[in-house]
């Protein structure tokens, strides 16, 4: 009976946000307090549960997201972004157009959240692809595969910080094993998968060709590079010298306090203000009215959030989570499968890769808190999954559509199909570190 609640639960989630197009944010809050009363909490408690799933949830997370949004607007505005793009087409050249698309992709995907990096990369691609008359679908999906890797499985993204602060996981690690799946998933969803789209007919919309800044506005590449790349030198850094370095007690506790996610985030953003703003002559007033809008942009993704995690507290003190965790122990599935299983089903049902990941997040929390599971490895399949299959009901479809200026069934054919392998390759790389681990 638990399981069937938990599914209708789920179900109607879905429904009221694939059907009702009700916002997110609604319809967790309103799927909380129906499941609470319907798995026996007491109305006394309900609201309560509801009120600590959003608090803690965004205790954890409202710093690291805030900021993370305030150095991807500054990263964009600044034209360090740009900057990146021109550097590597330079060094590549046009033989390995791609693989400089690729790695611009993934560098300024890690700092910016997946609709603003999407924004900001389509002019890059279509300054390549009018320049080098090159078919747009060929140039542009590698980049958009290294943008989209990052998103659902790399700290300091919303929903893999998440899952990883949930699972008490250690945020650094996860971030080297997403890196070390990233990039066979990024390898075989953009440039492999992309020679088969070469005769696919893409007319970017004239609105989309690129507005640039000139180049003695840019910043200087060491700037753009350092202030992009900093929060995952810092998070690599503090994961990987405790391994390598014997450490005192002193010493130890000021790595884990540097590694914290918000004090990484912060000294990034630090950084950045100087080298991308102040030291470039940027007034200070128009560098914070920068960050204000940054925050408005990430606004509604916080809200989502937070409600997902009243969500799960429901589950938590209705005792359904724990008996959840016990069935899915019996179910002849390795729980890394099965995670990436569920996760890739919500993710089907609702469009969302955050709403996916933090609902299954919130399901597999006692399991993995109980047993032997490699908490990172944990993360990262439920971030894998949480990209599958995107079609009609997730705005990215809709954005790679309308950009490209694509029909549904192309989009389909080459979207759809590249955020599917991604998801494939990145329970394979999971399931291979998982030998080792």
């Amino acid at each position: 009976m638990t399981v069937l609640i938990i599914f209708a639960i789920i179900l109607l989630l879905v429904l009221l946000i694939a059907w009702g197009k009700i916002n997110a944010f609604l319809a967790f809050l309103i799927v909380s307090i129906i499941g609470g009363l319907w798995l026996g909490i007491p109305l006394t408690k309900v609201m309560g549960a509801v009120q600590k799933g959003i608090g803690d949830t965004l205790g954890s997370l409202a710093i690291i997201i805030i900021l993370g949004a305030m150095l991807g607007k500054l990263v964009a505005d600044s034209g360090a972004a740009q900057k990146i793009c021109s550097v590597l087409m330079k060094a590549f050249g046009f033989r390995y157009i791609q693989l400089a698309l690729v790695l611009t992709g993934f560098t300024i995907g890690i700092p910016l959240f997946y609709n603003v990096g999407f924004v900001l990369v389509v002019p890059l691609i279509f300054t390549v692809v009018y320049q080098y008359k090159l078919p747009a679908i060929y140039i542009g999906l590698p980049m958009l595969a290294a943008l989209s890797v990052t998103f659902g499985f790399l700290p300091p993204h919303p929903a893999p910080t998440a899952l990883a602060v949930q699972f008490k996981a250690n945020i650094g690690l996860t971030l080297l094993y997403g890196i070390l799946i990233a990039i066979p998933a990024i390898v075989v969803a953009g440039p492999l998968f992309s020679q088969f789209l070469k005769n696919i007919p893409a007319d970017p919309l004239k609105t989309f060709q690129p507005k640039e800044l000139a180049p003695d506005k840019l910043p200087s590449t060491t700037s753009s590079f350092l202030a992009a790349l900093l929060p995952v030198i810092l998070l690599m850094l503090t994961a990987v010298l405790p391994f390598v370095v014997v450490t005192t007690s002193n010493s130890a506790a000021i790595l884990s306090f540097l590694g914290e996610p918000a004090i990484v985030m912060l000294l990034s953003l630090a950084v950045a203000t100087w080298v991308l703003g102040i030291n470039r002559g940027i007034p200070m007033k128009d560098i914070m009215n920068s960050y204000a809008d940054s925050v408005k942009e990430v606004s509604l993704i916080l809200l989502i959030i937070g409600s997902a995690g009243a969500l799960k507290q429901v589950l938590i003190e209705s005792g359904v989570s724990q008996q959840i965790a016990q069935q899915l122990n019996k179910v002849n599935l390795h729980p890394l499968v099965l995670a990436w299983l569920i996760a890739a089903a919500i993710r089907i049902c609702v469009g969302s890769a955050t709403v996916a990941g933090l609902t299954t997040g919130g399901i597999f929390a006692p399991m993995v808190l109980q047993s032997q599971i490699h908490p990172s490895l944990m993360v990262l399949s439920i971030g894998a999954g949480s990209l599958a299959f995107s079609h009609v009901n997730d705005s990215g479809f809709w954005m790679f559509k309308e950009y490209f200026n694509l029909s549904i069934k192309d989009t389909l054919r080459t979207w759809t199909v590249m955020e599917t392998l991604v998801a494939i390759v990145g329970l394979v790389g999971v399931l291979v570190i998982h030998l080792f681990v």
